[in-house]
């Protein structure tokens, strides 16, 4: 996952280059969120901050997951530990993408990116990202 957020690539680039108030600080935790595909363009969504394509939490048991990066190296950080998330209660659908979030819910998208193979998660399915195989690079 290498593409940052329009909000997050304006707050870099004015806290580095010394314009505004350099308001950017760290959040207090960040969080993974889950997406899927719904043919309105969900990476374009993400790119602008829209999340309309996230998985409903409607009575589905879903809902962000907290995670955590090891320290950056030669430009790429990795999970620190495996995300998983709750067990489905009912159909989320087909996850296509996930987004690194500020927030439980709204929130600003920092990072995003789909997922390598899309996968269908179903009621009884618990959706887990293995420690270090999600990356987040600066390219």
């Amino acid at each position: 996952m290498s593409a940052a957020s329009n909000y997050l690539e304006n707050k870099v680039l004015d806290h580095v280059l010394g314009k505004g108030a350099r308001t950017m600080t760290s959040p207090a935790a960040i969080y993974l969120a889950l997406f899927k595909e719904t043919g309105t363009g969900t990476l374009a969504n993400l790119e602008a901050g829209t999340l309309t394509d996230e998985i409903s939490t409607s009575g589905t048991a879903y809902a962000r997951t907290a995670v955590t990066f090891s320290a950056a190296a030669s430009g790429t950080a990795a999970t620190s530990g495996t995300v998983s998330w709750t067990t489905a209660t009912a159909d989320w659908g087909t996850v296509t993408a996930v987004a690194v979030m500020d927030a439980t819910t709204a929130g600003n998208v920092l990072f995003y990116g789909n997922l390598t193979a899309a996968k269908a998660i179903s009621s009884g399915d618990t959706f887990q990202i293995s420690s270090t195989n999600l990356t987040v690079s600066l390219a």
